[in-house]
């Protein structure tokens, strides 16, 4: 047995909004078994290629914010992290 284990959080910088709540955001961890380490590792694969691609959307949309005076993408962080694991 293979467990998916998928962390995920971020963070708004001060600059970014005066609500201090938002400022550090804690972090999202999902755990999901597989029968075998194949299995594990294609979803691993499949969630990361997807992480990727929503990370460049947000850098986009971020971009396009900053243009217009708002946030831009240094005042959010993204983390996440994707491992298969022995059960």
């Amino acid at each position: 047995m293979w467990v998916l284990m998928y962390v995920f959080s971020y963070s708004v910088s001060p600059i970014a909004t005066s609500d201090r709540a938002e400022w550090r955001l804690l972090p999202t961890v999902v755990f999901q078994e597989f029968t075998s380490e194949e299995r594990c590792k294609s979803a691993k694969s499949k969630l990361e290629d997807s992480l990727k691609e929503a990370g460049t959307r947000l850098k986009s949309a971020l971009d396009e914010l900053q243009l217009v005076g708002k946030v831009g993408p240094k005042e959010i962080i993204v983390a996440y992290n994707v491992e298969c694991l022995p059960k």
